[in-house]
């Protein structure tokens, strides 16, 4: 068995025997239901289901006594209002992203996703080992919130365009929908952007509100539909190589359920962000071949010097928003010094694409 597989193996075992003695001590446990509203609808590929697999993967476990009742966005709240709702304890929880709250705290922004950052391995060893999940819990302890990573995706693309992109000058002055610190990082070159949850974002594209967008990757990006209005897809991901999602939950409440729930909810979500990233993983490719085949779109890729200027763009961005904000500089701080750290490790284990001529 090699080593990777052993590694899978290994961690399937832990977490079996540690949601079978869960659910053993959970039939002893009162009956608790909480409301869970999806900044995700389920007829999302990818980011919908995963809200639903972690209720039932929580019900299971519990053997039914405890209930995270799921909501379509916008059912309770506003999708991106969450943070406030469940704060006050309107809602138990919500299955969202901390990428949805940087109007408060745009350092949460590297809980989700950082420009130019590291594949899923090493940003979840940054968040779970390096500091990150602490200086964020500071945060969200302040507002009665504990929030736990719970989804990941693999790369997305980097925007929507109603025309090809020759010359950087061509985004100065577009209006265009943006998501986390790649936002500001936009607006740099010239982008006026704003954030818009997933549902409203086709008929902005449609009414002109915005004229070019970003939100995910192929396989999730054709059930919005972007590709009827803009047919050029720029690639790569430059601004979300990978993406952290989160179960939001009521500190209160949260801290009042028992330990046998608590770790239920973790290991629902560790399962949640391994079936999530591998399933993205696998259709991305097959959804990429089909936006140019089926649906008329041409892949795209940015050119090696408009790559470099997005990242000259988002090094400004990192001195200025440290500058402004301590939270921010934080954050940054703790996750540059991992990287510099795990670079080390990350170069000596790096192969070339070839050894072939």
């Amino acid at each position: 068995m090699g080593k990777t597989l052993f590694k899978t193996a290994a961690f399937a075992l832990v977490a079996g025997a540690v949601a079978l003695g869960a659910a053993s001590d959970a039939s002893a446990q009162q009956r608790v239901k909480w409301k869970m509203q999806a900044a995700w609808g389920t007829n999302v590929s990818h980011l919908g289901p995963a809200g639903v697999r972690i209720a039932r993967v929580v019900s299971e476990m519990s053997s039914g006594k405890f209930e995270l009742k799921f909501f379509e966005p916008g059912a309770l709240i506003p999708p991106l209002e969450c943070f406030d709702a469940v704060s006050k304890g309107s809602i138990e929880s919500c299955y969202t992203t901390p990428g949805y709250h940087t109007g408060k705290y745009p350092g949460l922004a590297f809980m989700t996703t950082v420009p130019f950052g590291p594949q899923l391995g090493e940003f979840l060893a940054w968040q779970w080992h390096g500091g990150g999940q602490e200086i964020a819990a500071k945060i969200y302890n302040k507002h009665n919130l504990h929030s736990i990573p719970c989804g990941a995706i693999g790369a997305e693309t980097s925007g929507w365009f109603k025309f090809e992109v020759k010359d950087l000058e061509q985004l100065r002055g577009l209006k265009m929908r943006f998501f986390g610190i790649g936002a500001k990082v936009m607006q740099k070159v010239g982008v006026s952007t704003q954030l818009l949850a997933g549902a409203d974002i086709y008929p902005a594209l449609e009414r002109g509100v915005i004229d070019a967008t970003e939100f995910s990757m192929p396989n999730i990006d054709k059930d919005y539909g972007f590709y009827q209005i803009a047919k050029n897809n720029y690639y790569p991901g430059w601004h979300q190589q990978v993406s952290v999602g989160e179960l939001l939950t009521n500190k209160e409440k949260h801290d009042a359920l028992p330990d046998a729930y608590k770790t239920m909810l973790v290991v629902g979500c560790r399962h949640n962000m391994l079936t999530e990233w591998v399933e993205t993983e696998a259709l991305n490719p097959q959804a990429m071949l089909d936006m140019q085949t089926k649906y008329g779109v041409t892949n795209r890729r940015w050119t090696d010097e408009q790559l470099g200027v997005f990242e000259k763009a988002w090094r400004e961005v990192l001195v200025e928003e440290s500058a402004a904000d301590a939270t921010f500089k934080e954050f940054a701080d703790s996750y540059l010094a991992f990287r510099k750290l795990y670079k080390l490790w990350g170069d000596a284990q790096a192969l070339k694409a070839s050894y072939i001529d």
